[in-house]
């Protein structure tokens, strides 16, 4: 009886319900992790993502096969004039991105250009578009050209096509030739024209004209002549005074600023 007496006092002893419930009393969580929600996923995000890459990645493809494929095209390197043909010495070439849309003129066709004039001024360092070309005079309504011959201190050094300059009537002497260009008459035996100061006063003949042109002339041998040929657009209703005075040798040139009248 005492043996059996034993065993059931060690059995109970050494239950492991007493164990846990003791462990579960003093300190729950003591050496175990607290219990965690289970992730959720979320495959649209993910599906989201993986798409938004490969969006990336293909842009910046297109964009590196764009930058890569050019095309040989006309720049200007020299003014050019409304209404004036295009020389050689005023292009070059140069590259640009094909693809974009622009109208640029190839460079190998440079030779045709021949056949067209500027539709409108056209400064140094822009590339050539088609719409700037035109096959016929160029000259807008109410425009017409009117060659002069200048001597030096008729025109300012470094007049070159493209600028727009204001023309007076200056007068070089008190002869006829001032009354002449002046339009003025002198008085009964006088034998002379009005002062000169009506002839010399500063008349202004166009307020705003372009140049299309101004080449100093030379001889046969490269020695320049000292006159200067200047062809400027102007409105029709300057050109009679101004070709008037052109031919008397009594037109000054200054540069203004472009777009600005007198």
């Amino acid at each position: 009886m005492r043996t059996k007496e034993r065993t059931g006092a060690g059995g109970g002893a050494n239950r492991p319900v007493a164990t846990a419930g003791q462990g579960q009393g003093y300190g729950q969580g003591v050496g175990e992790r607290l219990p965690v929600a289970p992730r959720e996923r979320k495959p649209a995000l993910a599906a989201l993502a993986v798409l938004l890459i490969l969006v990336g990645a293909l842009g910046s493809t297109v964009l590196v096969l764009r930058a890569g494929n050019k095309i040989q095209a006309i720049k200007i390197i020299a003014p050019v004039a409304q209404g004036q043909s295009i020389p050689s010495s005023a292009i070059t070439e140069v590259d640009v991105a094909s693809g974009t849309g622009i109208n640029y003129v190839p460079w190998s066709q440079r030779n045709e250009l021949s056949g067209f004039r500027a539709a409108t001024t056209l400064v140094p360092g822009t590339a050539l578009v088609g719409e700037m070309l035109t096959q016929q005079s160029g000259l807008a309504s109410g425009k017409v050209l009117v060659g002069l011959s200048l001597k030096d201190g008729q025109y300012p050094p470094g007049l070159k096509a493209g600028d727009t300059v204001a023309a007076y009537l200056v007068s070089t002497s008190g002869s006829t030739d001032s009354g002449a260009a002046s339009g003025s008459s002198s008085g009964p035996g006088s034998g002379k024209t009005s002062s000169s100061s009506t002839a010399g006063g500063g008349n202004l003949l166009a307020a705003s004209a372009t140049v299309q042109s101004a080449t100093p002339s030379t001889d046969s041998n490269g020695v320049s002549s000292g006159n200067l040929p200047v062809t400027l657009v102007v409105d029709q209703s300057d050109a009679p005074a101004l070709a008037q005075a052109a031919s008397a040798g009594q037109v000054a040139l200054v540069v203004v600023p472009s777009g600005s009248g007198s």
